[in-house]
């Protein structure tokens, strides 16, 4: 394989995957392994007296599924990623709404843009993540970085 990426797939919007439903326990989880203490994350008591329907999701908490949509890219043979040689290099979210459990979210990834700098390649990816029914709710931004022979 090789280890530099094909400059074709920037811009390439791969199809929409299919519906994850946001748990509260996947919430709860997420929360302790990271440290967000609020107990709107684990008490749907406590979220419902803060305005919400279920308990909420730390913004950071679409990492997961957004990586998980990333791997359409990267595992795709004609992409020219050898996954040995990907370093990540930075993560950044938009949120349109909070994310709560029950939720089912729709991700689609969008390969935004694909650069050389000093022999590696640096990779911009954006994972909507839509409700089922179109509205948008997050956008999670990554960049990966290839690292050159």
């Amino acid at each position: 394989m090789t280890t530099t990426p094909d400059p074709d797939f920037a811009g390439r919007t791969y199809p929409a995957g299919p519906a994850h439903t946001v748990s509260a326990a996947k919430i709860a989880e997420f929360a302790r392994a990271t440290g967000a203490g609020s107990p709107v994350h684990t008490d749907p008591e406590a979220a419902r007296a803060a305005g919400h329907a279920d308990v909420v999701a730390p913004p950071t908490f679409l990492v997961s599924l957004a990586q998980a949509t990333e791997a359409q890219y990267i595992e795709d043979p004609a992409a020219g990623i050898d996954f040995t040689r990907v370093v990540h290099g930075e993560e950044s979210f938009t949120l349109h709404r909070a994310v709560v459990a029950g939720d089912r979210l729709v991700p689609t990834l969008t390969v935004e843009s694909i650069r050389a700098a000093g022999g590696h390649s640096m990779i911009a990816t954006r994972v909507d993540m839509a409700e089922e029914s179109g509205g948008d709710v997050a956008s999670v931004r990554s960049m990966i970085v290839v690292r050159g022979d």
